[in-house]
């Protein structure tokens, strides 16, 4: 059975270690919140559910707040659980790394490699990367766990040892990242432009940046991508001083969000995240076809401002053998300017 406890039912710990807090506390969270119930959470880890439900009390009542909220639907975190959710998980997975070291530094098992690769990357990017990062990483006796999660500009993660490795977003292309990271370039992508052809402007395919800044603009979430975010929106006020980006009403439908920018009552642009390489091609998709259809108009920005380069990024304390399939997979990405993006 699930709780449903208030604060005054807690103990303040005053430390959770001297209380006794274990791994296995932590592994329980992780499974009930990757369950959704404490009945899935009790059958994938083999134990009964009253003993699920009565570890979780405990780790509550060592912590000092509640956790966890038992509703119809399932269970669900409180911000308390949040936190101490995400904290679980990289304890656990440190410990695993730390684990398959020891192994392979013994001569006992395959060296691992825990590889970022972010959501809302262009597909032929990943790809790519991905594809070619799985058979460098065979062919060198090398396993890989892959990591779809959000990669800040400072390569956050890798940093804290949380991974390995990672697929993102440099700040500025000479930006220096602090030390232990190495990091290759993999070439300059763009974002899409779409404006209303009611607009009046970009008739040629091409609006300057005054033009853009004085429009509505749709943007994805900061949260989706900080880097190019914050660098979009800076280079944006340059012209605009108090220029602000516009969330999406559908962050993963472009075809949708297009709709609504064509529907709006002042005139509305959409720009994407990084989508084409600035050597690739355009490949036309379903959101040109809802383009057409609300006519929105794919254009240009005069001098090319809005740029974000992609990088993969590494720990410079991983062993040479994890170091080289890195590089030889930086290396062997295709052109570095040859990707189709679909739109």
């Amino acid at each position: 059975m699930g709780y449903v406890t208030g604060p005054d039912q807690l103990p303040d710990s005053g430390g959770c270690a001297r209380l006794g807090l274990e791994l296995r506390h932590l592994r329980y969270l992780v499974a009930v919140a990757d369950a959704g119930t404490f009945t899935h959470a009790a059958e994938r880890m083999f134990i009964a559910q009253p003993t699920l439900s009565q570890q979780i009390r405990r780790l509550e009542e060592m912590v000092g707040t509640p956790l966890l909220q038992r509703r119809r639907e399932g269970v669900r975190l409180t911000p308390a659980g949040r936190v101490l959710l995400e904290e679980s998980r990289a304890v656990l997975s440190l410990l695993e790394h730390g684990v398959s070291r020891s192994r392979h530094a013994a001569g006992l098992g395959r060296p691992r490699l825990r590889f970022v690769l972010p959501p809302n990357l262009p597909e032929g990017l990943a790809l790519a990367t991905a594809s070619r990062l799985r058979s460098t990483a065979a062919a060198a006796g090398a396993d890989v766990t892959w990591l779809e999660t959000p990669l800040d500009a400072d390569f956050t993660l890798i940093r804290q040892r949380r991974a390995d490795a990672g697929l993102g977003w440099l700040a500025s292309a000479g930006a220096a990242l602090p030390d232990p990271l190495d990091v290759m370039s993999l070439g300059e992508f763009e974002p899409e432009v779409w404006i209303p052809s009611s607009a009046g402007i970009g008739h040629l395919g091409t609006i300057t940046l005054d033009d853009l800044a004085g429009m509505e603009l749709i943007h994805t979430p900061r949260r989706a991508g900080a880097a190019t975010y914050d660098a979009w929106l800076a280079v944006l006020r340059t012209s605009q001083p108090r220029f602000e980006f516009t969330d999406p009403p559908f962050r993963h439908s472009l075809p949708m969000t297009l709709a609504f920018a064509a529907t709006a009552s002042r005139p509305t642009a959409v720009l994407t995240g990084p989508l084409h390489d600035r050597a690739g091609q355009n490949t036309p998709g379903p959101a040109q076809q809802v383009a057409d259809t609300y006519h929105m108009i794919r254009v240009h920005l005069e001098r090319r401002p809005l740029t974000a380069t992609a990088a993969l990024a590494w720990s410079g304390d991983l062993p040479r053998q994890l170091q080289q399939v890195l590089f030889d997979t930086a290396d062997a990405i295709p052109a570095r300017g040859s990707f189709a993006a679909a739109s």
